[in-house]
């Protein structure tokens, strides 16, 4: 199902965060989305999540309005994952991840054999089924960030917004967080996701979108967006841009500044 940014403004009192954003994505394609801290990264997600109402502009998923949708209407197009999600206290796995299919219940739709095998499924595709009667709050990181996108998954919502799901993890747990997010999309989801690293952006998104004051400077597939000019404009940081074995994926390698280099060399001798 594709997602349809278009012209998008949205921002807060005194601030423009985000403006002119256009963006197209269709179904099984993963979207990084990267930039400085207060580039407009989150409010751009948040406003396709129904969070943040824009000051102009459409996002459309399917062809519908994502705006004009009902909230859960909407929450059957849409999911979010935002970068510090909280749970109930002592909530055990297998409760988080049926929290993903709240919004197909109703007066008239109740839990069913389906939610649960929904849910089990869910479970299941994030290697967590055995920790299904765990306590969240009792795992570790990278299990817990694998329970969230259990939920998500679970709501069975065709695009799948992901806030920085690595943040705060080790490189062993990120590299599984972001494996996953590869096995979601495979399954025919649009995910967007904003990723700080921009390394991890380039290895494993199809389209690298590029954010620098709220508009985008760059949106392709890595290979033919990421460069040294790119990694410049971004982050005002010099760098050399190096080929990876086997897929030939840019791989970015900061240089160190001069006055550092200087000092390095000053403490060897």
């Amino acid at each position: 199902m594709e997602l349809l940014v278009e012209d998008l403004h949205a921002g807060y009192p005194g601030h423009r965060a985000v403006a002119g954003i256009d963006l197209s994505v269709v179904g099984g394609t993963v979207v990084a989305i990267v930039g400085p801290n207060g580039c407009g990264k989150s409010t751009l997600l948040r406003s396709i999540a129904r969070l943040h109402k824009p000051d102009r502009g459409r996002v459309t998923i399917g062809g519908d309005d994502i705006w004009r949708l009902k909230p859960r209407q909407a929450a059957h197009r849409v999911g979010l994952l935002p970068q510090n999600p909280q749970a109930p206290e002592a909530v055990t796995v297998a409760g988080l991840v049926r929290y993903g299919r709240h919004p197909h219940q109703g007066l008239f739709r109740q839990w069913s054999r389906e939610d649960e095998r929904i849910c089990r499924d869910a479970l299941a595709a994030t290697g967590v089924l055995d920790l299904a009667d765990r306590r969240l709050d009792r795992l570790s990181g990278g299990q817990r960030q694998r329970c969230w996108v259990a939920m998500v998954i679970a709501q069975e919502a065709p695009v799948m917004l992901l806030d920085e799901p690595t943040s705060a993890l080790d490189l062993g747990h990120a590299v599984e967080v972001l494996g996953l997010v590869r096995q979601v999309a495979a399954g025919g989801r649009t995910v967007v996701m904003v990723l700080h690293d921009l390394a991890s952006a380039a290895r494993y998104a199809d389209v690298l979108v590029a954010m620098r004051g709220g508009e985008v400077v760059a949106s392709g597939a890595p290979r033919e967006v990421v460069d040294a000019d790119l990694v410049r404009a971004l982050y005002d940081v010099d760098a050399d841009i190096l080929r990876a074995p086997g897929d030939d994926m840019p791989v970015v390698v900061p240089r160190m500044p001069e006055a550092a280099v200087s000092a390095s060399s000053a403490g060897r001798a």
